[in-house]
């Protein structure tokens, strides 16, 4: 059984102002350590084969300037790939607003890796949803990125899942919603939008995210196109 609270606990959340391309920005950072090294890490971020194995399946032009899907999720274009320690996409989720997210790795003194996701998006329609319909408003953005950090760390820890059945095993029947604790989205499937509604978040707790996002690709996501 997944230990959901010490899982949700070792994250760090925290709300600011990141810009995106078309100017201001609000945005959610979540930082976390895990007990493998950088290349590791890289490489479950970035790797197709690795990737569909916790977030799920990838397909696109996987290099800089390209554009990646991924299934029953998001998609957009690769912006930033800097091996092994940046990777910066835009995060389209269907007919959704774009937005920003950039996947930062540093390696920590005893081996370990420190991971950093930071999702940003224009803070021009965040603030007008919080305007129009409260802290809630922005709950149709949130989701995911919790339970894709927890997926992460599963993986990296050699647990076998399928993400395309997880949710209906008794391990995550088992579990308790996500929600439930202070800054966590609505508890779904690593790689899927979260579409349940949970308890409003205050506006200092605002979560931008749809779900899981690092992001994916080959050896060629460091070559810019032609």
């Amino acid at each position: 059984m997944i230990d959901i609270i010490n899982q949700i606990n070792a994250t760090h959340r925290e709300i600011g102002n990141q810009a995106v391309a078309t100017g201001a920005g609000r945005s959610l950072l979540l930082r976390r350590t895990y007990g493998a090294p950088i290349e590791d890490v890289w490489s479950a971020c970035t790797d197709p084969e690795r990737l569909s194995r916790w977030l799920g399946p990838i397909e696109g032009d996987l290099r800089v300037g390209g554009r990646f899907q991924l299934k029953n999720n998001a998609g957009g274009e690769i912006l930033r790939c800097e091996q092994p320690h940046l990777i910066k996409v835009t995060w389209v989720l269907g007919e959704g607003m774009p937005t920003e997210v950039e996947v930062r790795l540093t390696p920590s003194d005893d081996g370990r890796t420190i991971f950093e996701l930071e999702h940003a998006s224009p803070a021009e329609i965040v603030d007008q949803l919080v305007n129009t319909y409260g802290p809630g408003g922005t709950i149709g953005i949130g989701g995911g990125w919790d339970l894709t950090l927890i997926a992460l760390d599963m993986f990296l820890n050699g647990v076998s899942f399928d993400c395309a059945t997880w949710e209906d095993t008794p391990r995550r029947r088992s579990s308790p919603p996500a929600a439930a604790t202070p800054g966590a989205p609505s508890s779904r499937l690593p790689g899927k939008p979260a579409t349940t509604t949970s308890p409003r978040p205050s506006r200092s707790r605002y979560n931008t995210s749809p779900l899981k996002p690092t992001v994916p690709t080959d050896d060629r996501m460091c070559t810019r196109r032609e």
